[in-house]
Protein backbone atom coordinates (compact mmCIF):
# COMPACT_ATOMS: atom_id res chain seq x y z
CA UNK A 1 0.00 0.00 0.00
CA UNK A 2 1.14 3.62 -0.59
CA UNK A 3 1.38 6.11 1.94
CA UNK A 4 2.06 9.72 1.76
CA UNK A 5 4.67 11.51 3.81
CA UNK A 6 5.18 15.23 4.55
CA UNK A 7 7.52 16.79 7.36
CA UNK A 8 7.35 20.19 7.92
CA UNK A 9 8.98 22.41 10.87
CA UNK A 10 6.97 24.87 12.31
CA UNK A 11 8.18 28.50 14.31
CA UNK A 12 5.13 28.22 16.64
CA UNK A 13 4.90 25.75 20.06
CA UNK A 14 2.83 22.47 19.94
CA UNK A 15 0.24 23.97 22.07
CA UNK A 16 -0.46 26.24 18.87
CA UNK A 17 0.10 23.87 16.18
CA UNK A 18 -2.30 21.02 17.97
CA UNK A 19 -5.50 22.67 17.93
CA UNK A 20 -4.84 23.57 14.08
CA UNK A 21 -4.92 19.81 13.25
CA UNK A 22 -7.86 17.99 15.56
CA UNK A 23 -10.55 20.48 15.18
CA UNK A 24 -12.58 21.22 12.33
CA UNK A 25 -12.26 25.18 13.62
CA UNK A 26 -8.24 24.29 13.43
CA UNK A 27 -8.81 22.57 9.85
CA UNK A 28 -10.80 25.58 8.55
CA UNK A 29 -8.27 28.11 8.95
CA UNK A 30 -5.56 26.45 6.59
CA UNK A 31 -7.39 23.07 4.86
CA UNK A 32 -10.64 23.50 3.39
CA UNK A 33 -13.11 26.57 4.04
CA UNK A 34 -16.32 24.79 4.22
CA UNK A 35 -15.99 22.12 7.12
CA UNK A 36 -18.80 21.25 9.94
CA UNK A 37 -18.63 19.47 12.95
CA UNK A 38 -21.53 16.42 12.42
CA UNK A 39 -23.47 14.55 15.60
CA UNK A 40 -20.78 12.42 16.60
CA UNK A 41 -18.00 13.44 18.82
CA UNK A 42 -14.95 13.93 16.96
CA UNK A 43 -16.67 13.33 13.64
CA UNK A 44 -16.43 16.06 10.69
CA UNK A 45 -17.38 16.53 7.10
CA UNK A 46 -14.98 18.35 4.74
CA UNK A 47 -16.33 19.58 1.44
CA UNK A 48 -14.94 21.00 -1.55
CA UNK A 49 -16.46 22.15 -4.52
CA UNK A 50 -19.45 23.24 -3.41
CA UNK A 51 -19.98 20.27 -1.75
CA UNK A 52 -20.43 18.27 -4.55
CA UNK A 53 -17.20 16.41 -2.73
CA UNK A 54 -17.52 15.58 0.94
CA UNK A 55 -15.34 13.49 2.79
CA UNK A 56 -16.61 12.13 6.20
CA UNK A 57 -13.55 12.27 8.97
CA UNK A 58 -13.88 10.93 12.43
CA UNK A 59 -10.89 11.63 14.87
CA UNK A 60 -9.88 8.40 15.90
CA UNK A 61 -6.80 9.33 18.09
CA UNK A 62 -6.16 12.35 20.09
CA UNK A 63 -3.29 12.71 22.12
CA UNK A 64 -3.26 16.60 23.45
CA UNK A 65 -0.19 18.11 21.38
CA UNK A 66 1.21 15.02 20.47
CA UNK A 67 -1.04 12.98 17.71
CA UNK A 68 -4.00 13.56 16.00
CA UNK A 69 -5.19 10.51 13.47
CA UNK A 70 -8.43 10.95 11.16
CA UNK A 71 -10.58 8.37 9.63
CA UNK A 72 -11.75 8.99 6.36
CA UNK A 73 -14.77 6.76 6.07
CA UNK A 74 -15.64 8.17 2.43
CA UNK A 75 -14.15 8.85 -0.77
CA UNK A 76 -13.66 6.73 -3.63
CA UNK A 77 -9.65 6.55 -2.87
CA UNK A 78 -9.64 8.12 0.20
CA UNK A 79 -12.38 5.98 2.11
CA UNK A 80 -10.31 3.45 4.94
CA UNK A 81 -7.03 5.79 4.73
CA UNK A 82 -5.96 7.62 8.01
CA UNK A 83 -4.84 10.80 8.21
CA UNK A 84 -1.48 11.51 11.07
CA UNK A 85 -0.38 14.23 12.57
CA UNK A 86 2.73 13.64 14.80
CA UNK A 87 4.13 17.11 16.40
CA UNK A 88 7.40 17.20 18.31
CA UNK A 89 9.33 19.40 19.80
CA UNK A 90 11.74 21.53 17.27
CA UNK A 91 14.04 24.42 17.46
CA UNK A 92 12.27 26.58 17.32
CA UNK A 93 8.70 25.42 17.80
CA UNK A 94 7.02 22.19 15.97
CA UNK A 95 8.31 19.35 13.86
CA UNK A 96 5.38 17.99 12.39
CA UNK A 97 5.20 14.45 10.82
CA UNK A 98 2.37 14.14 8.34
CA UNK A 99 1.44 10.73 6.84
CA UNK A 100 -2.01 9.96 4.89
CA UNK A 101 -1.57 6.13 5.42
CA UNK A 102 -3.36 2.99 3.66
CA UNK A 103 -3.66 4.22 -0.13
CA UNK A 104 -5.34 0.68 -1.90
CA UNK A 105 -2.88 1.72 -4.97
CA UNK A 106 -0.62 5.05 -6.47
CA UNK A 107 -3.05 5.85 -9.34
CA UNK A 108 -2.36 9.53 -10.42
CA UNK A 109 -5.23 10.90 -8.00
CA UNK A 110 -3.13 9.99 -5.08
CA UNK A 111 -0.23 11.27 -7.25
CA UNK A 112 -2.26 14.22 -7.23
CA UNK A 113 -3.05 14.67 -3.68
CA UNK A 114 0.43 14.15 -2.74
CA UNK A 115 1.18 17.10 -4.17
CA UNK A 116 -1.82 19.22 -2.56
CA UNK A 117 -0.38 17.81 0.86
CA UNK A 118 2.79 19.52 0.31
CA UNK A 119 0.69 22.98 -0.13
CA UNK A 120 -0.88 22.12 2.41
CA UNK A 121 1.52 21.78 4.93
CA UNK A 122 2.62 25.61 4.24
CA UNK A 123 -0.77 26.69 4.80
CA UNK A 124 -0.71 24.95 8.16
CA UNK A 125 2.95 26.23 8.47
CA UNK A 126 1.06 29.36 7.92
CA UNK A 127 -1.86 29.73 9.91
CA UNK A 128 0.11 28.53 13.11
CA UNK A 129 3.11 31.43 12.49
CA UNK A 130 0.29 34.00 12.30
CA UNK A 131 0.83 34.48 8.70
CA UNK A 132 -2.08 32.82 7.82
CA UNK A 133 -3.55 32.96 3.98
CA UNK A 134 -6.36 31.31 4.64
CA UNK A 135 -7.55 27.70 3.73
CA UNK A 136 -6.15 26.28 0.42
CA UNK A 137 -9.50 25.50 -0.42
CA UNK A 138 -13.14 28.18 -0.55
CA UNK A 139 -16.20 26.98 -0.86
CA UNK A 140 -16.13 26.79 -4.79
CA UNK A 141 -12.82 25.39 -5.08
CA UNK A 142 -8.78 26.33 -4.94
CA UNK A 143 -8.44 29.72 -3.01
CA UNK A 144 -4.80 29.94 -3.06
Amino acid sequence: MPDIHHLIDIGAPTDKVYPLVSTADGLSQWWAEDIEATGSSGAIQLCFFNRSTIYRLELVTSEEEKRAVWYCGTGKEWQGTRIEFLLGAASPGTRLRFAHIGWREATDYFRSCNTTWGVLMFHLKAAAEGLGHGPLFSRDGLAY
